[in-house]
């Protein structure tokens, strides 16, 4: 929906779970709200010829008139009182350290579900509690858990948030010092510069990660991150059709490979501090390196019990924990 007020031109978009406002600065006489198809739109003004453009709108015409140089586009229109209602925004905010918000979300953000069929999943649950931000998302195969320390308290917030609208956030943010935050009803309403994001609450339970967290292991080592990464990155090409990434630990070594039929195989290894008996676990490979991509420390820490138990990457420094299933070997 384009809305025009004054010198300000609103643009509102949404798909019934995430809403998007933005405002555009311009010389407009005249007041209007009219409806265009929003990606048709977008895309012909980032491929007009010159840096400024014309938008005309008579009433009962049916058509926004875009102008650029010498070229000219006609949109047919829909009715604004046909857009759906938008939660408003004129709501109390409270401002909080966006750097901070935006490397949980880069955190936690990948381990959440994108099956449907579990709507709780599909979200992140986000927590203030006090001067601590604490985020956790599960997709049932794998759980991320991110507490950051913020400079100033947040508000008092506990929901779940659909990831993709703090996804949305992330890419807006990015470069802000800050962003507000407020909730009006069953909405989650954020403010950066000058776009208003607002998404729906996600209504269930999440599951309780912190008794998903073992309190024990067999096994823990602390392995430089980046060339364990590598390692990974390069066998996880062999890893195909769901064929699982096998780690094996013998004293002071840790052997990775993965082999496809009819595709191809890889082994390669690292040394590592490694003592106990033979061991050797499967994981997904994707999984294994959104976990260990996910830390920004030099080393993690990497914690097991036995094949079939989780293992568990964690990163002390940061207060970052990123759990996932082992795959069952054959063999």
């Amino acid at each position: 929906m384009l809305q025009a007020e004054g010198n300000r031109l609103t643009l509102s978009a949404t798909d019934m779970e995430i809403s998007l406002r933005a405002g555009v600065e311009g010389d407009f006489a005249g007041d209007a709200a009219v409806v265009v198809p929003g990606r048709l739109l977008a895309d012909l003004v980032r491929l007009l010829p010159e840096e400024s453009m014309t938008l005309s709108y008579e009433s009962g015409d049916g058509v926004v008139v875009v102008q650029s140089g010498s070229h000219t586009s006609r949109l047919n229109v829909f009715s604004a009182e046909d857009f759906p209602r938008l939660p408003p925004v004129d709501v109390e905010l409270q401002r909080v350290d966006a750097p901070a918000l935006l490397a949980t979300i880069d955190k936690v953000g990948r381990a959440a579900s994108r099956d449907e069929s579990r709507p709780v999943l599909t979200g992140i649950l986000v927590r203030f509690e006090g001067g601590e931000l604490v985020m956790a998302a599960t997709d049932s195969y794998r759980l991320a858990v991110k507490e950051t320390v913020l400079e100033t308290p947040g508000p008092e917030l506990e929901a779940i948030i659909p990831a993709r609208a703090l996804q949305e956030l992330t890419r807006l943010s990015t470069g802000a010092e800050d962003v507000g935050l407020g909730v009006h009803e069953n909405y989650v309403i954020f403010q950066a510069g000058d776009v208003w994001l607002t998404t729906r609450r996600i209504d269930g339970q999440f599951p309780n990660y912190k008794q998903l967290l073992p309190e024990t292991f067999e096994a823990e080592l602390t392995i430089p991150r980046q060339p364990l990464l590598e390692v990974v990155r390069r066998a996880g090409l062999m890893a195909q059709r769901n064929a699982p990434l096998r780690l094996r630990f013998t004293e002071g070594e840790l052997s990775i490979s993965a082999q496809t039929q009819d595709v191809g195989e890889a082994r390669e290894s690292l040394p590592v501090d490694y003592a106990g008996g033979e061991l050797e676990i499967g994981f997904n490979p994707d999984f294994l390196r959104d976990g260990l991509e996910a830390v920004g420390a030099e080393e993690i820490h990497l914690k097991l019990i036995n094949p079939l138990r989780p293992g568990l990457i964690t990163s002390p420094d940061e207060s970052f924990w990123y759990l996932i299933m082992p795959i069952r070997l054959a063999g």
